[in-house]
């Protein structure tokens, strides 16, 4: 294995990203178990592990990271803040052409910096090895029963950002009865599991679908519904997972039911754009459409929940969608739909986060690092001196603008 020497930079985009790639333990852990890794931190005020935690474990914090052969982020990194020529790994949000970061793109090409990138990172049969995902669930979740309370005004519950830690959102449910109520989660991967994992430790009871459509409960339930309870086939066939996930347009939206029934909808599944939507606009001006309450933890803006005609920010995460405008308004009020998207969900609870992300890293990826050659680097590699990667090649209409 080759040395390598890190830098876990500073989160520079506004609004800005508490999250690191590994926690001070995590650092002091591999540089003791590789003896040619070496790790610094640049200094931040704003990190949720502070400078002085890593220096309590021997980590070097200095501002100064140009001699490092990795420098390793979480969100996009501003454009006029890259070195050129060096090797960066953070979340870049460039492979679904998404406009507002052509220019940072453009940028790492210009100046011949190798990008990697998280998202990217992922085994021979395309699934993804890291991500947020979990603690997305936990905290989208968590928001939706603060949404329902406010709503109702029924109850009070403290933010995920101002507890210190998980164990104390969980503890603030321990003197609240939670009023009989139907959650429809959506999704069976890593955001879902969150969600539902939160659902598990308030005691909720899972219900199966039967009983979720035709029964009432004096109990909150909810129901997990997969990609197969969500879509229908046109023709009357059954749901063939695969045709589905290379022809997702063959399908039409089995979730109308669910609609009648649900009072909190907690969205926590990847969506084509090829797919259905759930409902429509037009679904949500009906009379017998219940849901009042949208925790879209995969915000998708115009996506699979069309009530989501923006993503919202952890200080003011929930806006009110009326169905009869189809425009924003007022949140918490009767003609309306509350809806939460908040795009960095985790950043709620980021200690936790962080640490989980980097036990990942660890398991998975920094040994991939350390090689002379790495087929899983190389499949996460977007761009290298000066060009976009075959794999990536068909970003070159967006960098061309």
């Amino acid at each position: 294995m080759t040395k390598l020497k890190i830098a876990l930079i500073r989160e520079e985009k506004i609004p800005v990203d508490t999250r690191v790639a590994f926690s001070p333990v995590q650092c002091q852990w591999l540089m003791n178990k590789y003896p040619g890794l070496e790790i610094i931190v640049q200094p931040c005020e704003n990190r949720c592990f502070k400078d002085d935690e890593y220096r309590q474990e021997e980590i070097m914090v200095q501002e100064d990271i140009s001699g490092a052969d990795l420098l390793m982020g979480i969100k996009e990194v501003p454009k006029e803040k890259l070195i050129p020529g060096k090797k960066y790994l953070f979340f870049s949000h460039t492979i679904k052409k998404q406009p507002q970061n052509r220019a940072l793109l453009q940028t790492i090409l210009k100046h011949n910096i190798r990008l990697i990138d998280y998202e990217c990172l992922v085994w021979e049969n395309g699934e993804r090895i890291l991500g947020f995902g979990h603690f997305a669930g936990v905290v989208g979740a968590h928001n939706a029963f603060i949404t329902y309370g406010k709503r109702y005004n029924l109850f009070n519950l403290k933010p995920a950002h101002a507890c210190n830690d998980y164990d104390e959102l969980i503890d603030a449910y321990k003197e609240l009865s939670l009023p009989p109520m139907k959650i429809a989660v959506t999704g069976t991967g890593r955001v879902a599991k969150g969600a539902y994992e939160l659902l598990e430790k308030l005691n909720l009871r899972m219900v199966s679908i039967q009983n979720y459509l035709t029964k009432d409960f004096e109990e909150p339930v909810y129901v997990v519904l997969n990609t197969s309870q969500l879509y229908e086939s046109k023709n009357g066939k059954p749901f063939d997972r695969n045709e589905f996930h290379h022809h997702p347009e063959n399908y039409t939206s089995a979730f109308l039911p669910f609609t009648k029934v649900t009072n909190i909808f907690i969205n926590a599944i990847f969506w084509d754009p090829h797919a259905p939507v759930f409902f429509t606009k037009e679904d949500m001006r009906r009379h017998d459409f219940k849901i009042k309450v949208i925790a879209d933890v995969t915000c998708d803006v115009d996506g699979s929940v069309p009530a989501t005609i923006r993503d919202t920010t952890i200080e003011s995460p929930v806006f009110g969608y009326n169905p009869s405008t189809e425009k924003e308004d007022t949140p918490y009020q009767p003609q309306v739909i509350d809806v939460m998207a908040v795009s960095n969900l985790p950043n709620e609870l980021p200690r936790e986060a962080s640490s989980e992300f980097g036990d990942k890293l660890i398991e998975y990826v920094v040994e991939e690092l350390l090689l002379e050659q790495s087929e899983i680097i190389e499949r996460a590699t977007i761009a290298s001196n000066g060009q976009l990667r075959q794999r990536y090649q068909y970003l070159q209409d967006y960098v061309n603008g």
